[in-house]
């Protein structure tokens, strides 16, 4: 189970996308929303998202020509803080959501990392925009579970990332516009799963020769400057983990898009390189031709008494040279 959700998240975050959604009348499908749910210090909710929106369509995707939203994302009633973690995408913020105004590229896809908190107490419904391939739900290890209601959700243990614990969730095939409702209770925490390494316990054996369990590891090391950082930070109340592998993500598909931008830019480079080539392999054979039928027109003319043979032999001699230096020329394309 651990791999199934690892092999989902390294798809996740290598942006390959998914296949195999059902046909709809939208070029945007999403392949995978991959939600982490966590207490904030206020006692809200924080919810950080990744969602890969994928274009489906050969052409560029500028959104329903309706509004200047290319992608909307209607956020839950209450949501406050909202935070758009990419800047190189256009966004606004409207009153249930925001939108994206930014077209996405024909048959690629577009990253949304977004984060935003719920209040305590308040009911956290999500609504589909678009149709679901696979929606992700993360709760950090010791932060408490989810339920959800309106949707079939499948539990997929405990697996761990970046030295952070995680109990997944899982939801397939969500409709566009569909809605369910997100339970989530800090204080109850998911079955321990005996598969899962963090609830393996461990023994050891004390001076006096006496075993105890141990069922907690200790927490990995970090340095305490860069975590006093942290915690001064505009993002303190973000889990550091989730956001560096965002901004992992990010990088990642910036890296990507230049390579691809690059490529296409060399490929259009060498079809223009051979469109030159083509034209200038086109103009010698036309300029031969033209030089052939000046030599036979020069020679009816010297048959027909019409030009002294001084002057034949003077124009004669310099179309063979200029015929010479043509003929030189397409002998570089043939080679």
């Amino acid at each position: 189970m651990i791999k199934k959700i690892t092999l989902l998240f390294l798809g996740l975050w290598m942006l390959i996308p998914f296949h195999g959604l059902a046909a709809t009348g939208s070029n945007i499908s999403i392949d995978m929303h991959y939600l982490v749910v966590s207490p904030a210090e206020d006692g809200s909710t924080n919810l950080m998202n990744m969602v890969n929106y994928s274009n489906s369509s050969s052409k560029e995707y500028k959104g329903d020509g309706k509004s200047e939203a290319v992608l909307k994302v209607t956020l839950p009633d209450n949501a406050m803080g909202l935070n758009f973690l990419d800047s190189k995408i256009a966004f606004k913020q409207v009153d249930k959501g925001f939108i994206t105004t930014t077209p996405v590229p024909a048959n690629q896809t577009t990253v949304l990392p977004y984060s935003y908190r719920i209040p305590k107490g308040k009911e956290i419904k999500l609504t589909m925009d678009y149709p679901v391939g696979i929606m992700q739900i993360l709760v950090p290890e010791g932060m408490g579970s989810v339920e959800v209601t309106g949707a079939e959700a499948t539990s997929q243990g405990t697996f761990q990332f970046d030295d952070q614990n995680y109990y997944g969730y899982s939801i397939e095939g969500l409709k566009e516009n569909q809605t369910f409702t997100l339970i989530y209770k800090k204080d109850v925490q998911p079955p321990s799963d005996s598969s899962s390494s963090s609830s393996k316990q461990s023994s050891s054996t004390t001076d006096n020769g006496s075993t105890s369990n141990v069922t907690h590891t200790a927490p990995a090391f970090h340095n305490p400057g860069h975590i006093r950082m942290w915690e001064e930070s505009p993002l303190h109340s973000f889990n550091p983990h989730i956001f560096l592998i965002i901004v992992g993500v990010i990088i990642i598909a910036g890296i990507a898009s230049f390579i691809y931008f690059k490529r296409k830019a060399r490929l259009e480079e060498e079809r223009l390189g051979a469109d030159k080539e083509e034209k200038a392999f086109k103009q010698l054979i036309a300029k031969q031709k033209a030089i052939m039928d000046k030599i036979i027109e020069l020679e009816e003319t010297f048959d027909a008494g019409k030009l002294p043979e001084n002057e034949y032999q003077a124009k004669l001699a310099a179309y063979k040279q200029h015929l010479i230096q043509v003929k030189l020329s397409l002998r570089s394309f043939i080679e």
